[in-house]
Protein backbone atom coordinates (compact mmCIF):
# COMPACT_ATOMS: atom_id res chain seq x y z
CA UNK A 1 0.00 0.00 0.00
CA UNK A 2 1.17 3.65 -0.81
CA UNK A 3 0.17 6.94 0.32
CA UNK A 4 -1.09 9.98 -1.75
CA UNK A 5 -1.69 13.40 -0.86
CA UNK A 6 -4.67 16.14 -2.08
CA UNK A 7 -4.08 18.29 0.48
CA UNK A 8 -4.55 17.50 3.89
CA UNK A 9 -6.28 14.04 2.86
CA UNK A 10 -4.11 10.63 2.90
CA UNK A 11 -5.41 8.03 0.10
CA UNK A 12 -4.05 5.09 0.32
CA UNK A 13 -3.45 2.87 -3.00
CA UNK A 14 -2.23 -0.51 -4.76
CA UNK A 15 -0.13 -0.93 -7.65
CA UNK A 16 -0.16 -4.56 -9.13
CA UNK A 17 1.06 -5.68 -12.99
CA UNK A 18 3.84 -4.66 -15.41
CA UNK A 19 4.47 -0.79 -14.87
CA UNK A 20 5.48 -0.96 -18.87
CA UNK A 21 2.34 -1.67 -19.86
CA UNK A 22 -0.79 1.01 -20.22
CA UNK A 23 -2.34 1.78 -17.10
CA UNK A 24 -5.76 0.94 -15.71
CA UNK A 25 -7.32 3.03 -12.36
CA UNK A 26 -10.50 1.47 -10.44
CA UNK A 27 -13.06 4.05 -8.79
CA UNK A 28 -15.34 2.21 -6.23
CA UNK A 29 -19.03 3.06 -5.70
CA UNK A 30 -20.42 4.77 -2.54
CA UNK A 31 -18.82 3.43 0.73
CA UNK A 32 -16.60 0.60 -0.72
CA UNK A 33 -13.54 -0.16 -0.10
CA UNK A 34 -10.49 -1.09 -2.82
CA UNK A 35 -11.89 -4.98 -2.68
CA UNK A 36 -14.88 -4.24 -4.62
CA UNK A 37 -12.60 -4.50 -7.90
CA UNK A 38 -10.57 -7.47 -7.40
CA UNK A 39 -12.61 -9.70 -9.65
CA UNK A 40 -11.75 -7.09 -12.69
CA UNK A 41 -8.54 -6.26 -11.36
CA UNK A 42 -6.81 -9.63 -10.96
CA UNK A 43 -7.03 -10.75 -14.54
CA UNK A 44 -6.34 -7.18 -15.92
CA UNK A 45 -3.66 -6.89 -14.16
CA UNK A 46 -1.86 -9.76 -16.50
CA UNK A 47 -1.60 -7.33 -19.32
CA UNK A 48 -1.87 -3.56 -17.38
CA UNK A 49 -0.42 -1.56 -14.68
CA UNK A 50 -3.54 -1.75 -12.38
CA UNK A 51 -4.38 1.09 -9.52
CA UNK A 52 -7.02 0.64 -6.71
CA UNK A 53 -7.18 3.29 -4.47
CA UNK A 54 -9.95 3.84 -1.49
CA UNK A 55 -12.04 6.85 -2.02
CA UNK A 56 -11.66 9.34 0.95
CA UNK A 57 -13.63 8.21 3.80
CA UNK A 58 -13.03 4.37 3.20
CA UNK A 59 -10.55 2.43 4.19
CA UNK A 60 -6.93 3.13 4.60
CA UNK A 61 -7.46 6.53 3.38
CA UNK A 62 -8.62 9.51 5.55
CA UNK A 63 -11.98 10.53 6.41
CA UNK A 64 -12.07 14.19 6.40
CA UNK A 65 -15.56 15.88 7.38
CA UNK A 66 -18.13 16.11 4.98
CA UNK A 67 -20.11 16.71 2.89
CA UNK A 68 -18.16 15.49 -0.04
CA UNK A 69 -17.88 16.61 -3.61
CA UNK A 70 -17.52 14.46 -6.78
CA UNK A 71 -15.53 17.57 -8.02
CA UNK A 72 -13.16 16.95 -4.62
CA UNK A 73 -12.76 12.70 -5.32
CA UNK A 74 -11.96 13.63 -9.11
CA UNK A 75 -8.93 15.48 -7.42
CA UNK A 76 -8.10 12.99 -5.09
CA UNK A 77 -7.97 10.68 -8.15
CA UNK A 78 -5.48 12.80 -9.91
CA UNK A 79 -3.73 13.19 -6.72
CA UNK A 80 -3.50 9.21 -6.75
CA UNK A 81 -2.07 9.29 -10.56
CA UNK A 82 0.34 11.95 -10.02
CA UNK A 83 2.12 10.06 -7.05
CA UNK A 84 2.10 6.95 -8.92
CA UNK A 85 3.69 9.20 -11.86
CA UNK A 86 1.22 7.99 -13.92
CA UNK A 87 0.67 10.77 -16.72
CA UNK A 88 -2.46 8.71 -18.74
CA UNK A 89 -4.49 6.04 -17.55
CA UNK A 90 -7.65 4.39 -18.42
CA UNK A 91 -10.39 4.77 -16.10
CA UNK A 92 -12.96 2.25 -15.07
CA UNK A 93 -15.82 3.53 -12.21
CA UNK A 94 -19.05 2.23 -10.83
CA UNK A 95 -22.04 4.08 -9.29
CA UNK A 96 -20.47 6.75 -7.07
CA UNK A 97 -17.10 5.76 -8.79
CA UNK A 98 -18.46 6.52 -12.65
CA UNK A 99 -19.40 9.75 -10.99
CA UNK A 100 -15.76 10.93 -10.05
CA UNK A 101 -14.78 9.04 -13.70
CA UNK A 102 -16.56 11.67 -15.63
CA UNK A 103 -15.68 14.23 -13.29
CA UNK A 104 -12.27 13.30 -14.01
CA UNK A 105 -12.20 13.14 -17.63
CA UNK A 106 -14.14 16.59 -17.37
CA UNK A 107 -11.57 18.80 -15.35
CA UNK A 108 -7.79 16.48 -15.78
CA UNK A 109 -6.50 15.72 -19.01
CA UNK A 110 -4.71 11.92 -18.22
CA UNK A 111 -7.96 9.78 -18.51
CA UNK A 112 -7.43 7.52 -21.96
CA UNK A 113 -10.48 6.55 -21.63
CA UNK A 114 -13.71 5.59 -20.00
CA UNK A 115 -15.30 2.35 -18.84
CA UNK A 116 -18.45 3.43 -16.80
CA UNK A 117 -20.52 0.77 -14.83
CA UNK A 118 -24.01 1.15 -13.58
CA UNK A 119 -24.14 4.51 -12.82
CA UNK A 120 -25.48 8.21 -14.12
CA UNK A 121 -24.47 11.44 -15.73
CA UNK A 122 -26.90 13.22 -12.92
CA UNK A 123 -29.17 16.17 -13.64
CA UNK A 124 -32.90 17.13 -13.99
CA UNK A 125 -33.42 13.81 -17.11
CA UNK A 126 -31.74 10.46 -14.80
CA UNK A 127 -33.38 8.49 -12.75
CA UNK A 128 -33.04 8.89 -9.61
CA UNK A 129 -32.66 5.56 -6.95
CA UNK A 130 -36.14 4.25 -6.15
CA UNK A 131 -37.25 5.52 -2.37
CA UNK A 132 -37.69 1.78 -1.43
CA UNK A 133 -34.13 1.21 -2.57
CA UNK A 134 -32.92 4.09 -0.28
CA UNK A 135 -34.92 2.55 2.78
CA UNK A 136 -32.54 -0.75 1.87
CA UNK A 137 -29.05 1.56 1.75
CA UNK A 138 -30.42 3.95 4.52
CA UNK A 139 -32.57 2.72 7.44
CA UNK A 140 -31.11 -0.51 8.56
CA UNK A 141 -33.27 -2.07 11.43
CA UNK A 142 -31.77 -0.79 14.53
CA UNK A 143 -32.03 -4.72 16.09
CA UNK A 144 -29.81 -5.94 13.20
CA UNK A 145 -26.12 -6.58 14.01
CA UNK A 146 -23.05 -5.65 11.76
CA UNK A 147 -23.31 -8.35 9.71
CA UNK A 148 -27.04 -8.20 9.39
CA UNK A 149 -27.00 -4.31 8.53
CA UNK A 150 -23.90 -4.94 5.60
CA UNK A 151 -26.29 -7.74 4.23
CA UNK A 152 -29.89 -5.84 4.36
CA UNK A 153 -27.48 -3.13 2.42
CA UNK A 154 -26.56 -4.71 -0.25
CA UNK A 155 -29.83 -6.76 -0.67
CA UNK A 156 -31.60 -4.33 -3.68
CA UNK A 157 -27.72 -4.30 -5.21
CA UNK A 158 -28.05 -8.14 -5.94
CA UNK A 159 -30.44 -10.04 -7.60
CA UNK A 160 -32.88 -11.83 -5.90
CA UNK A 161 -31.66 -15.04 -4.01
CA UNK A 162 -28.18 -14.55 -5.48
CA UNK A 163 -27.09 -14.35 -1.57
CA UNK A 164 -28.81 -17.88 -0.64
CA UNK A 165 -27.25 -19.37 -3.65
CA UNK A 166 -23.64 -18.05 -2.89
CA UNK A 167 -23.27 -17.97 0.78
CA UNK A 168 -19.45 -18.06 0.73
CA UNK A 169 -18.57 -15.66 -1.33
CA UNK A 170 -21.75 -12.97 -0.11
CA UNK A 171 -20.25 -13.98 3.70
CA UNK A 172 -16.44 -13.01 2.44
CA UNK A 173 -18.07 -9.54 0.86
CA UNK A 174 -19.83 -9.18 4.23
CA UNK A 175 -16.05 -9.63 6.09
CA UNK A 176 -14.14 -7.13 3.67
CA UNK A 177 -16.96 -4.29 4.22
CA UNK A 178 -16.58 -4.89 7.87
CA UNK A 179 -12.62 -4.38 7.04
CA UNK A 180 -13.17 -1.32 4.77
CA UNK A 181 -16.82 0.16 4.42
CA UNK A 182 -16.84 3.88 5.02
CA UNK A 183 -18.01 4.76 8.81
CA UNK A 184 -21.74 6.40 8.77
CA UNK A 185 -20.26 10.21 8.58
CA UNK A 186 -17.95 9.37 5.72
CA UNK A 187 -21.01 6.97 4.04
CA UNK A 188 -23.14 10.50 4.41
CA UNK A 189 -20.26 12.67 3.16
CA UNK A 190 -20.43 10.58 -0.05
CA UNK A 191 -24.00 10.29 -0.64
CA UNK A 192 -24.10 14.11 -0.76
CA UNK A 193 -21.27 14.14 -3.25
CA UNK A 194 -23.52 11.44 -4.98
CA UNK A 195 -26.83 13.75 -4.87
CA UNK A 196 -25.22 17.37 -6.02
CA UNK A 197 -23.63 15.31 -8.88
CA UNK A 198 -24.83 16.41 -12.27
CA UNK A 199 -22.65 16.67 -15.77
CA UNK A 200 -25.16 16.31 -18.28
CA UNK A 201 -24.53 19.64 -19.80
CA UNK A 202 -20.94 19.13 -20.38
CA UNK A 203 -20.70 15.25 -21.25
CA UNK A 204 -21.00 16.72 -24.81
CA UNK A 205 -17.52 18.55 -24.55
CA UNK A 206 -15.52 14.60 -23.77
CA UNK A 207 -13.44 13.48 -26.60
CA UNK A 208 -12.22 10.34 -25.23
CA UNK A 209 -13.71 6.97 -25.82
CA UNK A 210 -16.07 5.36 -23.94
CA UNK A 211 -17.93 2.33 -22.56
CA UNK A 212 -20.89 2.41 -20.82
CA UNK A 213 -22.13 -1.00 -18.93
CA UNK A 214 -25.08 -1.48 -16.78
CA UNK A 215 -27.71 -4.49 -15.74
CA UNK A 216 -31.14 -3.87 -16.95
CA UNK A 217 -32.38 -4.84 -13.42
CA UNK A 218 -30.68 -2.32 -11.53
CA UNK A 219 -32.71 -1.22 -8.52
CA UNK A 220 -30.54 1.31 -7.22
CA UNK A 221 -29.74 3.41 -10.67
CA UNK A 222 -31.61 2.27 -13.28
CA UNK A 223 -30.60 1.39 -16.64
CA UNK A 224 -32.26 4.45 -18.60
CA UNK A 225 -29.13 6.20 -17.04
CA UNK A 226 -27.15 4.17 -18.84
CA UNK A 227 -28.99 4.89 -21.85
CA UNK A 228 -28.85 8.95 -21.10
CA UNK A 229 -25.02 8.34 -20.58
CA UNK A 230 -24.69 6.81 -23.96
CA UNK A 231 -26.42 9.60 -25.54
CA UNK A 232 -25.34 12.75 -23.65
CA UNK A 233 -21.25 11.10 -24.79
CA UNK A 234 -20.27 11.71 -28.23
CA UNK A 235 -17.60 8.30 -28.67
CA UNK A 236 -19.33 5.97 -26.61
CA UNK A 237 -21.04 2.33 -26.98
CA UNK A 238 -24.03 0.53 -24.60
CA UNK A 239 -23.51 -2.63 -23.50
CA UNK A 240 -26.45 -4.30 -21.42
CA UNK A 241 -26.55 -7.04 -19.06
CA UNK A 242 -30.05 -8.74 -19.23
CA UNK A 243 -31.21 -8.64 -15.41
CA UNK A 244 -28.08 -7.90 -14.11
CA UNK A 245 -28.59 -5.55 -11.00
CA UNK A 246 -26.24 -3.03 -9.79
CA UNK A 247 -23.57 -5.30 -8.34
CA UNK A 248 -23.45 -6.92 -11.90
CA UNK A 249 -19.30 -7.12 -11.82
CA UNK A 250 -19.78 -9.01 -8.74
CA UNK A 251 -22.54 -11.75 -10.00
CA UNK A 252 -21.11 -11.88 -13.73
CA UNK A 253 -17.40 -11.27 -13.17
CA UNK A 254 -15.96 -12.95 -15.92
CA UNK A 255 -18.31 -12.09 -18.80
CA UNK A 256 -17.41 -7.82 -17.63
CA UNK A 257 -13.96 -8.55 -17.31
CA UNK A 258 -14.27 -10.17 -21.08
CA UNK A 259 -16.21 -6.92 -22.14
CA UNK A 260 -13.23 -3.99 -20.75
CA UNK A 261 -10.47 -6.44 -22.17
CA UNK A 262 -11.91 -6.07 -25.19
CA UNK A 263 -13.32 -2.34 -25.25
CA UNK A 264 -9.28 -1.50 -23.73
CA UNK A 265 -7.94 -3.65 -26.34
CA UNK A 266 -10.24 -1.26 -29.28
CA UNK A 267 -8.87 1.46 -28.04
Amino acid sequence: MELARNGEVALAYDRTGPRDAETVVFVEGLGYGRWMWQFQRDPLSRDYDTIVFDNRGTGDSDAPAGPYTIAEMAGDLDAVLDHAGVDAAHVVGASMGGMIAQRYALDYDRALSLSLLCTSPGGEDAVPTPPETQEFMFDVPDDADEREAIRYKMTPALSDGFADEHTDLVERIVDWRLESDAPEDARNAQAAAVAGFDASDELDSLDVPAVVLHGTADRVLPVENAELLHELLPDSRLELFEDGPHLFFVERADDVTDRLQTFLADV
